[in-house]
């Protein structure tokens, strides 16, 4: 029992790190951002900071890696009953919703930013974030051609396609600041558009 509650308070520690930590990578960037920093927040030392993570870098790719466990929410199965477009437009609603936030894009920023000066962060952060989003929908697009409602040859290459439609308009413009936080309205007009010209490239006739 005891070993139980020990592991448990040690995940519970890990995760109350990288909440620490993303909050300094946010306001201080990577390089500014020391362990001796981090360790102040969490009102303990830096030795027991190493003794989760062996340094800064280490730190880094473990909230990256975090930062992309959204989408098993995100790309869940469809529910009983659930058309091909119902599912796609869910998708594509709440793919938009996530990745476009400010919150969500000051921390791409950041990844991307690091990953110039260390490719393996931009290969984690690619990894786990967009290689693995495609594949999750690919695997959705395949059930559905198993189902009759698709007619594709590649599923991972559609998958692409897809997730190009929707953010296709908006993220450079979110990306570089450049206009606000999208309307529920302009979300789901999107999702809606990305999906009618999905289903007319790939949908059975």
């Amino acid at each position: 029992m005891q070993l139980t509650k020990t592991k448990l308070d040690r995940d519970q520690r890990r995760e109350l790190i990288l909440d620490v930590a993303q909050s300094v990578f946010l306001e201080e960037g990577f390089a500014n951002a020391s362990m001796s920093v981090i360790a102040a927040r969490l009102g303990g030392s830096k030795g027991t900071l190493y003794n989760y993570f062996k340094s800064k870098d280490e730190l880094f790719i473990a909230y990256v890696e975090r930062r992309c466990l959204w989408q098993d929410e995100i790309f869940a199965a469809p529910s009983a009953g659930e058309t091909a477009q119902e599912t796609l437009r869910r998708i594509g609603r709440a793919y938009l919703t996530r990745v476009l936030t400010d919150f969500n894009l000051r921390n791409f920023r950041l990844i991307a930013a690091e990953a110039e000066r260390s490719p393996e962060i931009g290969q984690t952060f690619y990894e786990a974030g967009p290689r693995k989003g495609a594949e999750r929908v690919a695997e959705l697009l395949e059930g559905m051609a198993a189902a009759g409602d698709l007619d594709l040859d590649d599923p991972l290459e559609c998958a692409h396609q897809f997730l190009g439609l929707v953010q296709n308009r908006y993220f450079k413009a979110r990306l570089c600041n450049a206009i606000p936080e999208l309307t529920q309205k302009q979300i789901e007009d999107e999702a809606t558009l990305a999906t009618r010209t999905f289903l007319r490239a790939f949908g059975k006739r």
